[in-house]
């Protein structure tokens, strides 16, 4: 139950900074900084750091075997 949690969670924070970056490529416009502004930009760079593990952990859903799961 809990990896499943886990999945879902990382797999979500990765689409969010997805759209993050697509925001910036389209209308050069930066969410998290929108939201957080330059006073916190310690609070923005934990959620990059947050966005890029949570990636990193979704590359391991290339390896799952998933009829080890089913």
């Amino acid at each position: 139950m809990g990896n499943k949690f886990l999945q879902y969670f990382s797999l979500t924070i990765a689409i969010i900074g997805a759209i993050n970056w697509g925001l910036i490529g389209f209308f050069n416009y930066n969410l998290v900084s929108g939201i957080f502004g330059a006073q916190l930009a310690v609070v923005s760079r934990i959620i990059y750091a947050v966005v890029g593990l949570a990636a990193l952990y979704g590359i391991t859903f290339l390896f799952q075997d998933e009829r080890r799961h089913a």
